[in-house]
């Protein structure tokens, strides 16, 4: 699907705002309601527009820590690899996961409700999944900017 201009107009006025009435957003990017329904509906279809989502304040439901372990695998192959990540999509506590290149094999988010909740998960799952050798975990101190909007030339 070729992106044009409105497409993204629309596409940074739906990351503002996923809930926005379509003709609100219709106004905002210069088109009737139509016309736009039209163009987010193909947005969607093509798989440009994955999912709507609300985003949740972790700190208002008992999930105020967020933490960032760096992962070593005993190995570098592809069923190590395939393995560890079939393990982490098990755990709602890992909200990303990357497989990197560079010092350590993969990168992951966690949120838990605090630092001993993590410490646990640590060390009840994360450490004990076969191919993980070791784990090294950042903990941020201040949360300077987060944003869930990509950006859009």
């Amino acid at each position: 699907m070729k992106i044009d201009a409105i497409d993204r107009r629309i596409l940074r006025a739906l990351q503002r705002d996923g809930r926005m009435q379509n003709i609100d957003l219709a106004r905002e990017v210069g088109l009737s309601p139509s016309p736009c329904l039209r163009r987010v509906r193909l947005l969607e279809e093509a798989g440009v527009i994955e999912r709507y989502v609300a985003v949740v304040d972790g700190a208002r439901v008992g999930a105020g820590l967020t933490v960032f372990a760096r992962v070593w695998f005993k190995t570098q192959d592809a069923e190590v690899t395939h393995q560890f990540a079939e393990a982490v999509r098990r755990f709602p506590e890992v909200v990303e996961c990357y497989l990197t290149t560079g010092e350590c094999d993969a990168l992951l988010r966690i949120v838990t409700a605090d630092l001993n909740s993590y410490w646990r998960f640590q060390a009840d799952h994360l450490t004990r999944i076969p191919s993980v050798q070791s784990v090294k975990t950042d903990v941020p101190m201040e949360t300077v900017k987060r944003s869930y909007e990509i950006p859009l030339p």
